[in-house]
């Protein structure tokens, strides 16, 4: 059973030096038993009390790392069922999956899409994370030469046989890139789970069914292997989605220690119709694969799925902001226009994006709206008149150009006027109401 808050504080050396950036040792206490604080932020417990807090301070579902470098992800440790009782932690890793009997020229093509399978939207970087290798031609050299094409990607590896004398040969290929063994069954726990202890890698346990997965885990966790992913082993969208919800319920409200792992879903081994895999993804994503892999690297395939995974796993309590300032939009100098708009992530890079594509270099303003759109943050008094007005006087934008002209967006022109009295040295602009309409506001307004 998990400690409560108070069962955590008797444990605390109850100094209150206020080093864990908390008030009291009993504020440190509920936050960690909530799972908002890391025992390793108090500098004082003991280590007695440490063994002991250790598995209240853990995450029901372990954390497990993939890869190195660059590409490298974390997985699990997540503490909810819902996303809107706090959040998810750790954003789903999305894979791509490569066999060894295809052509050089065909691996090559693939390795090269997904590495390049990346985009930059609201300020995060959305990518592919993964390359699973799997050995369909039982050949150890085949199974190595697709390794180092792959390895070359610089994207984390997940080499796939079931063959530990095969998985041995992968590993003197990328056992130094901490991949992601895949797979152990009950038919040769002891050779794969011996290679992963080993090497001390992560390594995927694949059922027959839940009953068949978890008395696997409890092997592999008497084999004192603790980076597990769990594969239900199920290969159709009903018992696939029956067994991720299972899973997931069972480590969160029953505590099922063998269940507290994370998942991973092969949607691309359920279909042949890129379709209904693209489908199938998209639901094992939300519900609730830690890893899923899939047939195609196609950008039209992993985009949309990447913005899912971005829009799951963001803080629904916690809007997506940038900083509040002035931000150079090319190389405005002091005849630029000056727009104003809202501090939330979105806004910002559809506006800039806009202001970007007209060639017009502009100063964009960005008002502190606590994360909040445009309509929203002047419905809620955050985008107002004496806000802005207070922006302005305190970003030394007067300094920076020499007319004294600010655009606002289209939705709030009814407050020009109140913002010509809060700044009556300004010629307040109303802009378009849609972002698309700012390329050609922009160029009428430098022309005219």
């Amino acid at each position: 059973m998990a400690l409560s808050g108070l069962d955590i504080f008797k444990l605390l050396p109850k100094t209150n030096c206020g080093e864990c950036k908390l008030p009291t040792c009993l504020a440190f206490a509920m936050k960690l038993a909530g799972g908002q604080a890391k025992l390793e932020d108090c500098p004082y417990v003991s280590d007695e009390a440490k063994e002991t807090l250790a598995e209240a301070a853990a995450p029901p579902i372990r954390g497990v790392v993939v890869g190195k470098g660059d590409r490298e992800f974390k997985t699990g440790e997540e503490l909810v069922m819902f996303r809107h009782e706090k959040r998810f932690i750790n954003p789903a890793a999305i894979g791509v999956l490569i066999s060894d009997t295809m052509s050089d020229e065909e691996i090559g093509a693939k390795v090269d899409e997904a590495a390049k399978d990346s985009w930059e939207r609201v300020g995060q970087q959305l990518e592919v994370k993964m390359l699973a290798v799997k050995c369909e031609s039982g050949d150890a050299v085949k199974f190595k030469a697709a390794l180092e094409k792959a390895k070359a990607s610089g994207l984390s590896i997940m080499p796939m046989t079931e063959d530990a004398g095969l998985m041995g040969e992968a590993l003197g290929v990328v056992g130094d890139l901490n991949p992601l063994l895949c797979c152990a069954t009950a038919a040769n726990l002891e050779a794969m789970g011996g290679l992963a202890k080993e090497k001390g890698l992560p390594l995927v346990l694949k059922g027959e069914g839940l009953d068949s997965l978890a008395d696997l885990a409890e092997k592999a966790e008497a084999m004192e292997l603790k980076n597990l992913v769990l594969d239900p082993g199920t290969r159709n969208l009903k018992e696939t989605l029956e067994a991720l919800i299972a899973i997931r319920r069972g480590a969160l409200t029953a505590k099922y220690k063998p269940f507290g792992y994370p998942t991973i879903t092969l949607p691309c081994e359920e279909t042949d119709d890129i379709f209904f895999e693209g489908a199938l993804a998209g639901i094992y994503i939300a519900k609730y694969s830690d890893i899923v892999v899939m047939s195609s690297a196609e950008s039209w395939l992993h985009y949309p799925l990447q913005v899912e995974v971005q829009n799951i796993y963001t803080d629904p309590q916690k809007p997506m902001a940038v900083d509040s300032k002035f931000y150079e939009i090319g190389s405005p100098g002091p005849d630029s226009p000056v727009l104003v708009t809202t501090n939330f992530s979105l806004t910002y890079f559809i506006v800039s994006g806009e202001v970007e594509s007209s060639k017009i270099d502009s100063w964009l303003g960005v008002v502190d709206s606590e994360g909040q759109s445009v309509l929203t943050a002047w419905a809620a008094g955050k985008f107002v008149p004496d806000v802005i007005a207070k922006f302005i006087n305190t970003s030394g934008i007067a300094d920076k150009v020499k007319h004294r002209k600010i655009t606002i967006p289209g939705y709030v022109a009814q407050i020009s006027g109140e913002l010509d009295e809060e700044l009556p040295d300004w010629e307040i602009l109303v802009g378009p109401r849609e972002a698309g309409d700012i390329p050609t506001y922009l160029r009428n307004l430098v022309s005219g």
